[in-house]
C-alpha cells in the first residue's frame, strides 16, 4: 500500500531529485507512466505520448521504465531519444500527441534528474493537473491488466520539424554570415541539433560542449558555468558567445569583450527591437530575482514591466493573466509567446542574432541601456529551506536591512525549487554593503538551519 500521507512531487519546475532518490528511480517511474495514463487517458481513444531526455546517463533507466508505465496502460509512446525540452513541447502542439515529458533536470549536475510535463498545447501543467497526479500516484499499486498495450514509435528524423522551425526565426542569413561565433551546448540535450541549425543557416560556430559521455552534462560548460566559453570568445577575437544549458531551455550569452549578458538583458534587447517594430504586446514579466537595471531601462522606452515568483512557469502565469507576450528570468529563461509556449534557448539566440544583423551593432552595444545594480546571491544549504526562512531572527534582522537600503536596493529570501537550499539575495548601489548584508542573513540562515 502507498502511504496515506500527502506527498508534493512537483517543484517549480516539475519533479526533480537525486538518482535513486524516492523519485528519481525504476519503480517510480513506472507509477508515474501509469499514473499520467489514468489523468490523461480517453477511452476513445490510446492515449499518445511524447518522450524525450537529455544526455544523462540515468536517462536510459528512467526512460525505459517511464515508457513500460505508459505502454502498460495502452498510451502509445513517441520516443525522441535525445532532444531539447523545446522540441518536446513544440511536438507536442503541432501534432496529434496529447502529453509530452522529458527526462531531464536542466541545469542540474548528472546526478540528479528530473521530469517535465507538457499538455497537448505544449503548455508545463498548472498546478490543478499536477495535484491531479500527485493524487494517483497516492493510491494503491497499480492493477495492470494487460488487454490493450501501447506501441513504440521511433521517428527516423525526430527533430526535423522543430529544426525547421528554428530556421525560420532567420529571415535574411546573410546578414549574419560575418558574425564569429562561440557556440557551448554543455553536453547536454541541444548538442546535435544546435549546430546542426547553425550550419544551415550559413554559420560555422566554434563549438564547446558537444561531447557528452552520460556525466559531463553541465561540468564546467554551458549557462551555468561560461568560464571557457568566456576565454574562448576572449582568444578567439570572436563577435559573440552562446551557452545553453542541459535541456536546452536557457540561454545566456557572451559579448565581445567577454562579459556576461544574462537573461535580464537578453529580455530587454528582445522587447527593445518589438518595440522599436511596433510588435510588442504589453509589457515584460520579471521575476522578484531580475536586476532592477532592467526595470529602469525599460521605464526609459515606457515599457510596463511586473514580476512574479520565481520559475518560468510562473512567470508564463503572469503573461496570460496580463495577455502580455514577452517575459523572462536572469538565469536565461526567455519566454516569447509570439514564438514557443516554453523557454527555447535556440530560437531565443536565433532571435538574438538576427537583432545584431540587422542592427549592425555589437552586443554590448546592444544591451548598453541596462545598468545592472549589484547583485549578490548566496546559497545556503539546508533540509528545511521554508522553516529557516520564517524564524524570527532572521525575519527581524531582514526587516532591518530593507530600511537601511530603502529605495534603492531589495532583499529577497526564497527556497529553492529543485534543490535543499535556501537562497539569499541582496540588492543594492553599494556592492560592499550588499555582500555584507547577504552575508550576515546567510550565517543567521546557517545557525536557524542547525537548531
Amino acid at each position: 500500500m502507498k502511504s496515506n500521507t500527502k506527498a508534493n512531487y512537483f517543484g517549480t519546475d516539475g519533479i526533480r531529485g537525486r538518482v535513486g532518490s524516492a523519485v528519481m528511480n525504476p519503480q517510480f517511474m513506472m507509477n508515474l507512466g501509469f499514473s499520467l495514463a489514468k489523468v490523461f487517458g480517453d477511452k476513445q481513444k490510446n492515449l499518445r505520448v511524447v518522450v524525450g531526455k537529455d544526455t544523462r546517463v540515468s536517462g536510459y533507466m528512467l526512460e525505459s521504465a517511464l515508457e513500460s508505465g505508459l505502454l502498460s496502460s495502452g498510451a502509445d509512446v513517441v520516443s525522441l531519444g535525445v532532444a531539447p525540452t523545446p522540441c518536446i513541447a513544440q511536438m507536442v502542439r503541432n501534432s496529434d500527441s496529447d502529453l509530452g515529458v522529458v527526462i531531464s533536470a536542466s541545469h542540474n549536475p548528472y546526478t540528479d534528474n528530473g521530469i517535465k510535463v507538457f499538455d497537448g498545447d505544449g503548455h508545463k501543467l498548472s498546478s490543478k493537473i499536477q495535484n491531479s497526479i500527485e493524487d494517483e500516484l497516492q493510491k494503491d499499486e497499480p492493477n495492470y491488466d494487460y488487454s490493450d498495450l501501447g506501441r513504440v514509435l521511433r521517428p527516423t528524423q525526430p527533430t526535423s520539424e522543430y529544426e525547421a522551425y528554428c530556421e525560420s526565426f532567420i529571415k535574411e542569413p546573410r546578414n549574419l554570415a560575418k558574425l564569429s561565433i562561440v557556440l557551448d551546448c554543455a553536453n547536454g540535450a541541444t548538442y546535435k541539433v544546435a549546430p546542426r541549425v547553425f550550419e544551415k543557416l550559413g554559420l560555422f560556430p566554434l563549438c564547446l560542449g558537444v561531447d557528452p559521455d552520460g556525466t559531463n552534462i553541465n561540468e564546467s560548460c554551458g549557462s551555468t558555468d561560461t568560464t571557457v566559453l568566456q576565454k574562448t570568445v576572449i582568444e578567439k577575437k570572436a563577435d559573440l558567445g552562446i551557452a545553453f544549458d542541459g535541456d536546452g531551455d536557457r540561454l545566456i550569452m557572451v559579448d565581445e569583450l567577454g562579459e556576461i549578458v544574462d537573461g535580464d538583458e537578453i529580455v530587454y534587447a528582445l522587447a527593445s527591437r518589438k518595440k522599436d517594430l511596433g510588435t510588442l504586446t504589453g509589457g515584460v514579466v520579471g521575476t522578484h530575482m531580475t536586476n532592477l537595471g532592467l526595470e529602469l531601462a525599460l521605464a526609459d522606452i515606457n515599457v510596463p514591466f511586473e514580476r512574479a515568483d520565481v520559475g518560468d512557469r510562473y512567470v508564463m502565469e503572469t503573461l496570460r493573466e496580463k495577455q502580455w507576450f514577452l517575459g523572462g528570468e536572469t538565469s536565461g529563461h526567455i519566454i516569447n509567446l509570439h514564438a514557443c509556449h516554453t523557454g527555447d534557448a535556440i530560437i531565443s539566440a536565433l532571435q538574438m542574432l538576427d537583432i545584431l544583423g540587422c542592427a549592425r551593432i555589437s552586443l554590448s552595444e546592444l544591451v548598453k541601456p541596462v545598468e545592472k545594480l549589484p547583485q549578490v546571491l548566496i546559497n545556503v544549504s539546508t533540509e528545511n529551506p521554508k522553516v529557516v526562512m520564517r524564524s524570527k531572527k532572521l525575519v527581524k534582522r531582514v526587516d532591518r536591512f530593507r530600511s537601511e537600503l530603502g529605495e534603492g536596493g531589495r532583499i529577497l529570501i526564497r527556497p529553492s525549487g529543485t534543490e535543499p537550499l535556501l537562497r539569499v539575495m541582496v540588492e543594492g548601489r553599494d556592492r560592499e554593503q550588499s555582500s555584507a548584508i547577504a552575508e550576515e542573513l546567510s550565517n543567521i540562515a546557517k545557525s536557524e538551519g542547525l537548531v
